[in-house]
């Protein structure tokens, strides 16, 4: 099991600057896909950038030139820099991790889908506001 608790959103001029970070307790085994997800009011939740247990990185096309995800294992953290905040960046994140034992093809597509991200673990989410 994997437990998970983020911080670091809040609201922000379009063009600024936030740092997630996702605190991470694990008690069993390593989860092949970690990540960051988001959830604008009505709208499904999509996948923002993931990082594989060999260290590859994904990013979603909205992310792409402006989110970075990084971790430190020593720290146990992962982070999300955001860069270059747009508007349409405004969502709830949530930090996530693969069910330990479910391996992917890639950590991108096939893990942000509703069926791949079905079994993940979770944390509360933290709110990223952007304002024009």
């Amino acid at each position: 099991q994997v437990r998970l608790v983020e911080s670091g959103g809040g609201s922000v001029q379009s063009g600024g600057s936030l740092r997630l970070s996702c605190q991470v307790s694990i008690s069993t085994h390593i989860p092949y896909c970690m990540g960051w997800f988001r959830q604008a009011p009505g709208q499904a939740r999509e996948g923002v950038a993931s990082i594989e247990r060999d260290g590859t990185t994904h990013y979603a096309g909205s992310a792409k030139g402006r989110f970075t995800i990084s971790q430190d294992t020593a720290k146990k953290t992962l982070y999300l820099q955001m860069n270059n905040l747009k508007s349409e960046d405004t969502a709830m994140y949530y930090c996530a991790a693969s069910e330990p034992l479910h391996t992917f093809d890639s950590c991108s597509d096939s893990w942000w889908s509703p069926f791949g991200s079905a079994s993940n673990d979770w944390g509360q989410g933290t709110q990223v506001t952007v304002s024009a």
